[in-house]
């Protein structure tokens, strides 16, 4: 369990935007917004959450934590497909209402769930007014079937 505690947000602007304390700004489910991409060539990984816990954890273990807001859990980035996220930097943004991690992932290279390096794997065009997804063609790092079978006991 994480000691380590967030102080409230300054409520003047200077002090938010120029100061040298990290004051997160958490939504009111208590969350704050994270941009994952690689450090050594910046491609963007994935797009997560935090809670304060998961924060705190990150940055006293340097392996990223996050909140799932799917299963309602705190979770270890890597825990289970063994591809964990080694952070290298962390920022915040101006008003401290985001963070962006640069990591290095272990493992298979792979970020996604589908066992993709990226969970940006698919682009967006528009055709004949409709909005279309098509699979860039990024290969499948490991097989998630496997990987994330559940077990029955």
């Amino acid at each position: 369990m994480s000691a380590l505690e967030f102080p409230k947000a300054p409520t003047h602007k200077i002090a938010l935007e120029e100061g040298s304390v990290l004051s997160p700004r958490f939504d009111a489910a208590g969350l704050i917004t994270v941009v994952v991409t690689d450090a050594e060539d910046g491609m963007l990984l994935m797009v997560a959450h935090m809670n304060a816990r998961a924060l705190a954890l990150t940055l006293e273990t340097t392996i990223a934590h996050y909140w799932s807001r799917s299963r309602n859990a705190l979770w270890k980035k890597g825990e289970t497909s063994g591809n964990f996220q080694h952070v290298v930097e962390m920022r915040t943004d101006c008003d401290q209402d985001a963070v962006w991690l640069r990591v290095k992932v272990a493992g298979h290279d792979a970020t996604c769930h589908t066992g993709r390096r990226s969970c940006f794997y698919r682009t967006v065009t528009l055709v004949g007014g409709e909005a279309t997804l098509a699979d860039d063609g990024s290969e499948r790092l490991f097989d998630a079937q496997t990987t994330y079978r559940k077990t029955t006991t």
